[in-house]
């Protein structure tokens, strides 16, 4: 498992929850934007990327409309929204 998944999760084989799945789209997110800036005209990779951006923008509204402090959490371990 990644160093960051580890830090989220709320068990061992957490492997669903909110918190994960955000980390794992992040991780996908990366990837996506890297291979997108060597690879401009492929567009159907930046459809993908759109799609991922948008699930986990739909996940961290969840999680600040229900765990606050979770949602905290997650933006401070993944680095997001500074």
């Amino acid at each position: 498992m990644n160093k960051r998944i580890k830090e989220l999760a709320m068990h061992d084989t957490d492997t669903g929850s909110s918190e994960i799945q955000i980390a794992l789209l992040t991780d996908k997110i990366e990837n996506l934007s890297k291979h997108i800036k060597q690879f401009k005209k492929d567009k159907h990779s930046s459809v993908g990327l759109l799609k991922a951006v948008n699930r986990r923008k739909k996940l961290l509204d969840y999680l600040k409309k229900n765990k606050m402090d979770s949602y905290k959490n997650v933006l401070s371990k993944l680095n997001l929204r500074k």
